[in-house]
């Protein structure tokens, strides 16, 4: 059962862009909110460092296997998008069967993870962490206890993701994730006495669970109905998923083992190391996750289809618009991120117990992140090929050959060079620009597609960035003579810095006559 496919469906994909880019807007600015009240109560601590070291698993969990663009939503659209004959049909019984076998078989191993997690956490966080000190490690190991629930919700969460991506439903997806946020920052608002950290684990395992309630009525009403069973012979469609799921669980779980090395690396370095680290990615995602969730979601579904109709030339027209967008936005973001990380990082985040000494060591590890956005883009979007064809074992096999590099790069630059917290950051751009780099590479076995023009147009991008970037580097320099308190300076610094980079990079742009300027321009004046 195949879905026709309009001649031209990119404003239908662009107008799902806009919607989903508003939704995750509003998503990620609560998560953000989420981070402020975090970091007012608890700054950069050891108390801080173990929340975070403990949430690292469930996190992969919740965020990376059972998040949207996870292992678990991929395989489900991947399959799914092509059992449903149209995005207004109710689930037939083959596909309601197939849903209840994936529901139970995830619940049963999820569910055996966790129980595990809670039994020896204090193994596993010893494991992870061993450079730490034993009182890190007793209360990371307390705090992942109470969120080792987690683990078991991330599966399923990812199930319904990607049933709801099928029928088109996209803000749901999108914005249950602020359920989270909600719930810890109400939670430990109201009991912020903690000085041991319990109440932000525990507010953390209450928010996971009502992201997930949350979605269910919606599941209910698309006509999908629950029927445990494990109905795993010779049914040719789970056999698809698991093809899909498993090379990908371990090729996301393999990307972790990187972020346990930094782990290990952090823990190594001063108190608030790690903190620090999750804090530049939180607000490494806040932009990025928008972008690239905002273009990839509806364009997945299409990958796929067109995969299975061998519509290659389409493939590769969606592919160029999508990642030439992507390439587009990213670039000022990076020029934005290392003229006003500090100042940023000050103004949102500096009160309460998150002091000076925070904000620099954030800010710093931000701006080598920010080195990783161009590749991170173009890995996310290539991987979204290599799913439309069913295969997750050539990005897995990329993941694993970057484990030695993340090592031996963490290794150089931390204690060889003594970057400190900026070598884990660095050392992760250097691994995405590998990543993405390999899967360009190998995407040929599969599909040719069109590098020339996408990289011409990205050769421009380029180029109006650094003249933008120079431009308004010597402007910064100036305006650090301009006697005004700290914090309205940083807000006249920001606003002003942010307009003319938009303003001179756009306009660059439009000279090169980039159809991405030219678009933008028709929106804005629309």
């Amino acid at each position: 059962m195949e879905q026709k496919i309009n001649k031209d469906e990119t404003p239908s994909v662009l107008k799902a862009a806009w919607l989903i880019a508003l939704v995750t807007i509003a998503s990620k600015f609560m998560g953000f909110v989420r981070d402020m009240v975090v970091a007012n109560f608890y700054g950069a601590t050891m108390i801080s460092d173990a929340y975070f070291y403990a949430l690292q698993i469930p996190s992969l969990a919740i965020i990376i296997l059972g998040g949207v663009g996870g292992p678990f939503h991929s395989a489900t659209v991947a399959v799914f998008s092509k059992l449903i004959p149209d995005f207004d049909s109710k689930p037939d019984e083959v596909v309601n069967r197939l849903y209840n076998t994936f529901l139970t078989v995830s619940f049963l191993f999820f569910g055996l993870c966790s129980i595990l997690g809670f039994l020896f956490a204090d193994k596993i966080m010893g494991l992870i962490i061993s450079a730490g000190t034993p009182e890190l490690v007793a209360l990371a190991a307390a705090h992942f206890k109470i969120m080792s629930p987690i683990i078991l919700i991330g599966g399923i969460i990812g199930i319904y993701y990607g049933l709801l991506i099928c029928h088109k439903q996209y803000i749901l997806p999108n914005l249950s994730p602020m359920i989270l946020s909600i719930v810890v920052v109400l939670i430990i608002s109201i009991f912020h006495n903690d000085n041991k950290g319990t109440i932000l684990a525990l507010a953390t395992t209450i928010g996971a669970v009502c992201q997930l309630i949350v979605q269910f009525p919606k599941i209910r009403q698309l006509g999908y109905r629950i029927k445990p069973n494990l109905d795993i012979k010779n049914n040719e469609y789970f056999k698809n998923i698991s093809e899909l799921l498993f090379p990908a669980i371990l090729s996301s779980t393999i990307g972790q083992i990187s972020i346990y090395i930094d782990m290990f690396f952090a823990s190594t370095l001063k108190e608030g190391a790690w903190t620090s680290v999750v804090f530049a990615n939180r607000i490494f995602q806040f932009p990025v996750g928008i972008l690239v969730t905002a273009f990839l979601v509806p364009l997945f579904p299409i990958f796929s289809r067109l995969a299975g109709e061998k519509n290659y030339d389409s493939i590769r027209t969606y592919f160029n618009k999508g990642v030439g967008v992507l390439f587009f936005a990213a670039v000022p973001m990076i020029i934005l991120i290392l003229l006003l990380a500090k100042d940023g990082i000050s103004l949102i985040f500096e009160r309460g117990a998150f002091n000076e000494n925070a904000v620099i060591m954030v800010s710093e590890a931000l701006c080598y992140l920010s080195f990783s956005i161009l590749p991170y883009v173009f890995r996310d979007s290539i991987t979204r090929v290599y799913y439309a064809f069913n295969d997750s074992k050539t990005p897995f096999i990329i993941a694993m050959s970057s484990i030695a590099l993340k090592a031996v790069l963490n290794w150089l630059l931390i204690l060889k060079l003594d970057m400190g917290i900026a070598g884990i950051t660095l050392s992760t751009s250097f691994v995405t620009l590998f990543n993405a780099t390999f899967l360009g590479l190998f995407i040929h076995k599969k599909i040719k597609l069109d590098y020339i023009s996408l990289f011409k147009n990205f050769a421009k991008m380029i180029f109006a960035g650094l003249t933008t970037f120079i431009i308004c580097w010597f402007i910064c320099l100036e305006m650090n003579n301009i006697p005004l308190p700290k914090y309205l300076f940083e807000i006249v610094k920001i606003v002003l810095i942010m307009i003319l980079t938009l303003g001179i990079y756009g306009s660059l742009n439009l000279i090169f006559k980039m159809d991405y300027a030219k678009d933008l321009l028709a929106r804005i004046k629309k």
